[in-house]
């Protein structure tokens, strides 16, 4: 839909290039106008029509006052088939996964834990990897700013000192860390922190012995040539937690799931919850590097579908 649009109004967003993909191939035909009250935000990616610098509400207050002074309204026989098609898009469902037999799917384990702290008044944070980008998609969040997340450096490592921050911040709210095993490990020092002021940071680890993220780029896009991506030397998370002084859980299959998950959630203090989870899943959507919005994988499917180009190969 935003490929093929007429006009385009953003509103605060960066024009990030993992969602915009080429430039060059970038919704090529519409006009784009761009909201941000930062000036230096503009023109930097992409190429505007018109800016509009300014509070986001503010102007869409403005923009909705004079809509209305007016008399706008959508011309709904124009606008028919232009929905037909956004209809037929949607029929394709990407975040679909299928969990059976005894191995936990790490996007069904993220949903479990998003259903079973319905009534809790959560937060989230989380690493960087493919568990950020499942946390983001499986984890429905139902009031705002409940979740930290560094979605623009993309910093390995910040899940666990945010929780810190996010549990002294809220003492009585129940606070989760969504990790992955390589990026948790990446400031796992500040457990000591945890266990010195008695935080009851959750951490919930989707564990899959893969820095994955890496592994879905090797896969995907450098025919599967495995470099640095693959831990063969993990620590036992449960003896980690014993040695801070902590609980530790872990669960292997299926079956353990919601016991780790309820035991986690009742136990008063820190706790490390590793979750065991499928080795080799993948994340979707996913554009691939040198390819337009338009060309995003969907999902497995569209793998052999859609070889990358040598010159997106070198475009990490």
């Amino acid at each position: 839909a935003m490929h093929g649009c007429d006009l385009m109004l953003n509103v605060g967003a960066r024009f990030d290039d993992r969602v915009t993909g080429l430039i060059s191939g970038f919704s090529p035909n519409s006009k784009k106008i761009h909201c941000d009250i930062d000036p230096s935000s503009v023109n930097k990616n992409v190429r505007v029509d018109l800016p509009v610098i300014g509070d986001a509400g503010e102007i869409l207050k403005a923009l909705l006052a004079e809509m209305k002074k007016r008399r706008f309204a959508p011309n709904a026989p124009s606008l028919e088939k232009w929905w037909g098609q956004i209809n037929e898009w949607r029929k394709r469902d990407c975040l679909g996964f299928s969990q059976k037999g005894s191995i936990i799917k790490p996007q069904h384990a993220i949903r479990r834990l998003c259903e079973m702290t319905t009534g809790h008044d959560v937060y989230v944070t989380t690493e960087v990897g493919q568990h950020q980008m499942w946390a983001a998609q499986y984890f429905d969040f139902q009031q705002p700013n409940r979740w930290m997340t560094s979605g623009g450096l993309g910093t390995m490592g910040y899940g666990l000192p945010a929780a810190l921050g996010v549990q002294v911040a809220h003492p009585q709210a129940t606070v989760i860390d969504i990790a992955g095993e390589a990026s948790f490990m990446m400031n796992m020092q500040e457990l000591s922190t945890l266990g010195q002021y008695s935080l009851p940071v959750k951490m919930f680890i989707i564990n899959n012995e893969w820095m994955g993220m890496v592994r879905q780029w090797q896969e995907l896009i450098h025919g599967g040539r495995y470099s640095e991506s693959y831990s063969a030397s993990l620590p036992d998370f449960v003896k980690l937690a014993d040695t801070f002084g902590m609980t530790g859980l872990v669960a292997r299959e299926m079956d353990d799931l919601d016991s780790v998950i309820t035991t986690m959630l009742e136990t008063p203090g820190p706790v490390i919850a590793d979750i065991r989870v499928s080795k080799e899943e993948n994340c979707f959507p996913m554009i691939p590097s040198g390819a337009a919005h338009n060309d995003m994988l969907l999902g497995p499917e569209d793998q052999a579908e859609k070889p990358v180009s040598e010159e997106g190969m070198v475009l990490v």
